[in-house]
């Protein structure tokens, strides 16, 4: 009997967090955004449940940009470590990745092999270029051929 509450109890939260998620994200030639909301959505994210298909995230010209508009968003707490994690079908070769949060770079690397990547945020650093009225985030990605981005297996994991 417990389980069957469990599972109903975790059909609901994964229809309020889909509920949550209709209309905040927008695809458009070469960028994918989203636009968060207050209360912005806490814990880990798939690029799924944000409402993204793997159609939307396949990269045909190499280049991704992911923008993350944080403006509406009232009080909150970024998560301990900040991520966001790519996944994708190919083994690319090597793939640059910049992260930039109200116009300034907090990460510029380089990741050579396998079939995702891991980009860890600085909380501290997140919070002293925050804005009062307007905070971006934008990551972009170059890869070297075409790929595939799983939405299913791709998140964000931002705020608690």
């Amino acid at each position: 009997m417990t389980f069957i509450m469990l599972v109903e109890v975790d059909d609901l939260y994964l229809y309020q967090k889909q509920k949550y998620m209709e209309n905040l994200t927008e695809v458009n030639t070469g960028e994918l955004v989203v636009n968060f909301t207050h209360p912005p959505v806490t814990g880990k994210v798939t690029f799924e449940e944000l409402g993204f298909s793997d159609e939307d995230l396949k990269i045909t010209s190499g280049f991704m940009r992911l923008v993350f508009n944080l403006s509406d968003i009232k009080a909150h707490h970024y998560f301990k470590m900040p991520t966001i994690e790519v996944a994708y079908n190919e083994k690319s070769d090597e793939r640059h990745w910049q992260c930039d949060f109200n116009d300034e770079t907090i990460v510029d690397k380089t990741d050579h092999h396998g079939n995702s990547t891991v980009i860890l945020l600085n909380r501290k650093k997140l919070d002293e270029l925050e804005h009062r009225h307007e905070n971006t985030l934008v990551l972009h990605a170059e890869f070297p051929e075409e790929v595939q981005i799983i939405a299913k297996d791709s998140y964000i994991n931002f705020f608690v």
